[in-house]
């Protein structure tokens, strides 16, 4: 049988619809930026500047699962997520910028792009 906390009442409770908005959105900033973006030529920095939107997309997720979410094994595994997606981020970012394109025409087209 189920308990009244788990039982359908024909539509979430509006907290639920602010935590799905939030995910949604996260995902829509995933894909925008995501496809935003032009190969540069180089796959390891493609890889890099492909990821720092997906890492950023998960934070914000961990973090709308840390505000709405109760249960204590997926709260902890967004800290987690958190925790290890920052740090990912600054070692790309990084190496970002210890590998600027030498030439100055690059340089300026990638300083537009962020």
């Amino acid at each position: 049988p189920a308990s009244p906390q788990h039982a359908h009442t024909g539509s979430p409770p509006a907290s639920d619809d602010l935590a799905w908005s939030e995910l949604q959105q996260s995902m829509q900033s995933i894909h925008e930026a995501m496809s935003s973006l032009k190969s540069s030529g180089n796959n390891d920095e493609d890889f890099v500047r492909l990821m720092l939107p997906h890492h950023q997309g998960a934070l914000d997720m961990a973090k709308a699962e840390l505000l709405h979410g109760k249960d204590p094994q997926m709260r902890r595994l967004a800290q987690e997520i958190i925790t290890d997606q920052q740090s990912e981020i600054e070692l790309m970012h990084l190496w970002l910028r210890q590998h600027e394109p030498q030439n100055p025409d690059l340089r300026s087209l990638k300083a537009k792009e962020r």
